[in-house]
């Protein structure tokens, strides 16, 4: 894949951040997105001592007009692209659904349902301008598979990103598009690590992992990688879950 252009979100820290230095071990030449363009600094740096090219953006997914800057700016640095990963979102509520307030519904698939649909059919707009197809790679969750208790809005919104990526998979499949999901189980990222270190929220996540163990953000990596590359050129419209066997248990 040397020189094909992939854009990654929420590319900062955790599977993002894993997601994009894969990526440019595998030849892309990245745009990373994030709210902040500072808090990319690690990752750029990374993707440029991998002798690949880089450019951070910042981004907010809610926001169109960002969306379509980004878009442009890509466009004007690299040329066409080839990949998008949708890893941006905002972490679950973890309240019981009659508790939920109408604003922290509407803020929380903003994010993680309205702006990833809107970033995705932005994209592949252009990917269908330039006539030579490409990729989508949506980040889920178990979530959005299994019911889970106190996490309702954040898994229907990621039960939304798995039919998101079947729907367009058909609706793009004349362009030569892909789009598919993956669903990581508990993943050990930065901003997870201290809820994950508390003993009595560590035993109650890991009692239903058969391999009694987080994910690292690298084993998510790995899917990213392989769904962009081309002995996925006949997947589409999947979700491939890595969760250590807990959606079999």
């Amino acid at each position: 894949m040397k020189n094909q252009i992939a854009i990654v979100t929420g590319a900062s820290s955790g599977i993002g951040k894993a997601s994009a230095i894969a990526l440019a071990e595998d030849g892309f030449d990245l745009a990373i997105t994030d709210l902040r363009v500072d808090s990319l600094k690690s990752t750029h740096s990374a993707i440029e001592a991998l002798g690949r090219r880089a450019i951070s953006i910042p981004l907010d997914i809610r926001d169109q007009a960002q969306i379509d800057d980004a878009l442009m700016q890509v466009e004007r640095q690299f040329g066409e692209f080839y990949l998008l990963v949708n890893n941006a979102g905002v972490p679950s509520l973890r309240k019981p659904a009659i508790d939920i307030h109408h604003q922290e519904w509407e803020e929380l698939m903003a994010v993680n349902l309205t702006g990833t649909f809107f970033m995705t059919t932005s994209f592949g707009k252009k990917l269908i301008e330039q006539g030579k197809g490409g990729c989508v790679v949506n980040i889920g969750s178990t979530h959005g598979q299994v019911g889970f208790k106190g996490a309702s809005a954040y898994g229907i919104a990621k039960a939304g990103i798995s039919h998101l990526s079947k729907m367009l998979a058909i609706e793009w499949a004349p362009y030569n598009i892909r789009i598919n999901t993956i669903a990581p189980g508990s993943t050990l990222t930065e901003s997870r690590a201290p809820s994950f270190a508390e003993p009595s929220r560590k035993e109650e996540l890991l009692s239903r992992v058969p391999l009694n163990r987080f994910a690292k953000p690298e084993e998510i990596a790995a899917a990213v990688r392989y769904l962009a590359s081309p002995l996925a050129s006949y997947t589409t419209g999947q979700t491939i879950l890595i969760d250590g066997g807990l959606t079999a248990a």
